[in-house]
């Protein structure tokens, strides 16, 4: 059998298309598919209902309390989480006794358990939680602050529990971009007379333009797509009234259980699918343009 016969390469690619197809490409086409029905999660006959689902998505209060929560996630998450992962990216790099621990230490969250971290976060944060009593035994405040309770105060909670766990992620990539920026640049400015803030904003900014721009729009679709640091802060209830609610919380909630409506959260999938794209078609632009 000669090697070189033209199916050989598709045979080769076969298993990794068969699994595109299966878990990727044929869910999104029926995601499609399904937001123009009234289908179940039980199956049977599923009834046609054109753009019904996207009316009473545009109608639905629910769904623009969540929009906001998502948005206001990531436009906090967004600078935190590239101008914070940089400077200890810088900061890690450099080769001082003892960084090998800071590097570990500030990597840990990351290979935690979502839930499990999410769990010792509802522990702290609770009324009767660490930070609570610390802030009621040293006279701060009368009662307990309503981390869990308050929309605002719970929304912003899960934020910090997402940079927290985030940072070392992040973190690392940095790192691998910084390990390509030349060291003879670096020379060269302090040669120059460059101070070191000065070298950070005309060598190593430019040298991870790129890293940037990729880690940016991580952050936006992570923050757009958040469900597990809300799920468990709240219970899975959304918070107060479910106004905590995100796009994949609200979309989790529509189409479980029996009775669930799968046409209308898969009109939601498409709806969190259109919000996505825009920050990630709009950072590549910003980088096209500054590459010219």
């Amino acid at each position: 059998m000669r090697a070189n016969r033209w199916f050989t390469p598709w045979l080769l690619v076969l298993p990794a298309l068969v699994w595109l197809v299966a878990f990727s490409l044929w869910p999104s086409i029926n995601t499609v598919r399904l937001s123009f029905t009234n289908a179940s999660p039980l199956g049977g006959v599923s009834r046609w209902v054109g753009l019904q689902n996207f009316e009473t998505l545009l109608a639905d209060p629910q769904v623009w309390e969540a929009l906001l929560n998502s948005v206001i996630y990531m436009a906090i998450c967004l600078p935190l989480l590239t101008v914070l992962p940089l400077l200890m990216a810088v900061l890690v790099q450099q080769k001082l006794p003892g960084i090998a621990f800071f590097r570990t230490a500030y990597y840990t969250p990351v290979i935690a358990s979502a839930v499990v971290v999410g769990l010792i976060w509802n522990w702290i944060l609770d009324d009767r939680g660490v930070i609570n009593e610390m802030v009621q035994s040293l006279g701060i405040a009368q009662g307990s602050i309503p981390f869990l309770t308050d929309r605002w105060l719970l929304l912003f909670s899960a934020i910090s529990l997402t940079v927290w766990k985030g940072l070392g992620y992040y973190m690392i990539i940095f790192l691998a971009a910084l390990g390509n920026v030349g060291k003879e640049l670096h020379e060269a400015a302090a040669l120059d007379g460059a101070g070191s803030v000065r070298r950070f904003w005309s060598v190593t900014m430019p040298g991870v333009r790129g890293t940037l721009t990729l880690v940016g729009i991580l952050v936006c679709v992570s923050a757009l797509r958040v469900f597990s640091e809300l799920y468990i802060l709240t219970n899975g209830t959304g918070g107060p009234g479910g106004q905590d609610n995100s796009l994949v919380m609200l979309i989790q909630q529509y189409a479980r259980g029996f009775t669930g409506n799968l046409g209308y959260a898969s009109a939601l999938s498409l709806l969190l699918f259109a919000v996505t794209l825009i920050p990630m078609l709009a950072l590549a632009r910003m980088n096209s343009k500054a590459d010219r």
